[in-house]
């Protein structure tokens, strides 16, 4: 599955938000809510990007805000993901 992007979906009836990983030629392919099954809305994603320091801080260097793409953390280093 490695070099395939992630789309990230909203469901208009649950409001139950996903990621799913599919090929570019799927990138338009109807997507349905693991919640409800109902079609989801695809979301345009922002891009982040994340750096440690020497003393092993985390920074933004890149993206539209600070918050961990993987999850909602703010700070690379409090969310434990590898980054």
């Amino acid at each position: 599955m490695s070099g395939m992007p992630i789309y990230e979906y909203l469901c208009p009836d649950c409001n139950c938000r996903f990621e799913l990983r599919r090929p570019f030629s799927e990138a338009d392919k109807a997507a349905n809510c693991p919640a409800c099954s109902k079609t989801a809305r695809k979301l345009l994603s922002s891009f982040s990007a994340c750096s440690r320091t020497g003393d092993g801080e985390s920074s933004s260097i890149a993206g539209m805000d600070t918050s961990c793409s993987t999850c909602t953390a703010t700070s690379c280093a409090s969310c434990g993901h590898a980054h």
